[in-house]
């Protein structure tokens, strides 16, 4: 498993749905992970205290990234 972190200034802003709080939201926090060949955007939930995650391209991957 691979994370890479992150955060700070000028980052992108990708759209997370929340299912057990079913709304959708936008953030900029969230960290990159590779599971088994895939990619996957994760972020905290801002309705409670677990993760959403979402998964990516790896091209998508490699552009967050960079």
């Amino acid at each position: 498993m691979v994370v890479i972190l992150k955060g700070g200034f000028n980052m992108a802003e990708l759209e997370f749905y929340d299912v057990k709080a079913r709304k959708k939201f936008k953030t900029s926090d969230f960290r990159i992970e590779e599971k088994n060949g895939r990619f996957f955007a994760v972020a905290k939930s801002q309705s409670g205290p677990h993760e959403c995650w979402r998964v990516l391209s790896k091209t998508q991957a490699e552009q967050l990234k960079g």
